[in-house]
């Protein structure tokens, strides 16, 4: 059987009972880090008594997942099969999706843990009372890429979650301060830890708070804006006076279906 644990965030004292529990039994520990798991199980082994046998710690991480998945046989999970990311719930913007899909396409038993998660910690704690959310996780560093995924964060009928890099934090804000000056911004910093912190203004009002370098963990949510409910479809863009080419083009930017393709069906319409 597979069991995948969510581990706290930044405070211990978030483990859950039942963690305590499929540690105790877990003969195969994937770790997304061995080193930072056995500073964690030596910590609950101190502060709350957990009692474990002597299992094996195999190390799944994002460079070796899709490697590791592949030479899986059902029968390895005969034994109780632990996995924990770093910190928080395993698949959201960590490995652990491609297991729960082996355990799916092979009839094995798994096992999902609830826990401390960052996203939804930081969603609730951001007030925005549209509650349809979008999580969007790291955006690309630079590029077209970036720009792309910037414009669907910001402009989508959903409050949206992302997480960003100290280093890179003071940079989206300016960006978010250029494409959309007047939204709000909710920012939760080192969440559960010592330091947590809680921000919330426009970009441009929260860039003015932080004089010094930035530091930490961040959860960034962006409120979701109030001129987006009508979104651009097929329909609206067969409605314009263009060539069936710039149309196909467009279609295909939208629906994610291939342009030639697009081309060749608007031609028989």
């Amino acid at each position: 059987m597979l069991s995948l644990v969510p581990t706290p965030i930044g405070n211990i004292a978030d483990i859950s009972l039942r963690s305590l529990e499929v540690f105790s039994l877990a003969d195969i520990i994937l770790c997304e880090d061995t080193r930072i798991t056995k500073k964690l199980l030596h910590l609950l082994k101190e502060r709350h008594n957990l009692t474990m046998s002597d299992p094996q710690f195999l190390s799944l991480h994002s460079h070796n997942e899709s490697e590791f998945v592949a030479k899986l046989t059902p029968e390895f999970f005969n034994a109780n099969v632990v996995y924990v990311s770093d910190a928080g719930m395993p698949g959201i913007s960590d490995p652990g999706q491609l297991l729960v899909r082996y355990c799916l396409d092979h009839g094995v038993t798994y096992d999902i843990l609830p826990g401390a998660n960052a996203v939804l910690s930081a969603f609730v704690a951001s007030g925005f009372c549209e509650t349809k959310m979008l999580f969007l996780g790291f955006l690309p560093h630079k590029g077209n890429d970036r720009a792309s995924a910037l414009q669907e964060a910001l402009f989508n009928s959903y409050t949206t979650i992302l997480y960003e890099s100290p280093k890179r934090l003071d940079k989206l804000l300016r960006e978010i301060a250029i494409s959309a000056p007047d939204r709000r911004v909710f920012l939760a910093k080192e969440l559960t830890k010592k330091y947590q912190r809680f921000y919330q203004g426009t970009a441009s009002a929260l860039l003015a708070q932080f004089e010094d370098e930035i530091r930490g963990e961040w959860v960034v949510v962006i409120e979701a804006s109030a001129a987006c409910g009508a979104r651009l479809n097929e329909q609206d863009i067969l409605e314009l006076d263009i060539p069936k080419k710039v149309a196909s083009k467009l279609i295909a930017k939208i629906t994610g279906e291939n342009p030639k393709e697009c081309y060749n069906r608007l031609l028989t319409l």
